[in-house]
């Protein structure tokens, strides 16, 4: 299964006006990705409150400043992501050249690029799996791993499930169709409950 379907892949609008500051741009951000984090593809429904910018070059490196060719407001650089992966992102840039986003299967793929798809793949079960060796490396420095990935794509899938089954329930009266919907919602509250837990 593709890591993200072709309609939830972000795409930077060409977006050059000049703001104070970065986060100035959260609202069409928000649009450009989707509602989703460009790293792990969350939708931030289930999370709003911890949603940031961040920085895909960072702005400070080795505790000096690292921005040259792009400045602090430039939306080119700036990715719509959770809590989680820009605090594990953070200021890491292995090539330590902001022209060099990787190098030797080390450092990151702009989540715009078409080529950030072709590391990862999405198990039925909502788990990430990485298929590249760079793929392997951002996987373990965004941690992407986590069960929170799995559980919020999960709450997705379920999402829509529920949305399929107001369509069907005009035919309540079919016993299968009962005993589907009693499943579905355990498996929600299962997935809600887990969410609170990680």
């Amino acid at each position: 299964m593709s890591f993200r379907e072709v309609d939830k892949i972000p795409a930077r609008r060409d977006i050059t006006t000049n703001v104070t500051s970065y986060s100035a741009h959260r609202e069409d951000l928000i649009i450009d990705f989707k509602a989703r984090c460009g790293y792990c593809n969350d939708i931030h429904i289930y999370r709003i409150a911890s949603f940031e910018i961040d920085h895909f070059i960072p702005r400070v490196r080795n505790k000096k400043p690292f921005l040259s060719i792009k400045s602090d407001t430039d939306y080119s650089n700036l990715v719509y992501a959770c809590k989680s992966c820009n605090n594990s992102k953070r200021n890491k840039w292995p090539t330590n050249d902001e022209n060099i986003p990787n190098q030797n299967d080390k450092g990151f793929i702009d989540p715009c690029d078409k080529l950030y798809d072709q590391q990862f793949i999405r198990l039925a079960n909502g788990q990430i799996k990485a298929i590249t060796k760079l793929g392997d490396w951002i996987l373990k420095e965004l941690k992407l791993d986590k069960p929170q990935h799995e559980i919020i794509y999960n709450l997705e899938q379920l999402d829509l499930i529920i949305d399929q089954l107001k369509v069907d329930i005009e035919n309540l009266e079919d016993i299968n169709l009962y005993k589907r919907i009693t499943k579905l919602l355990l498996n929600y509250r299962d997935y809600v409950q887990q969410l609170g837990t990680v």
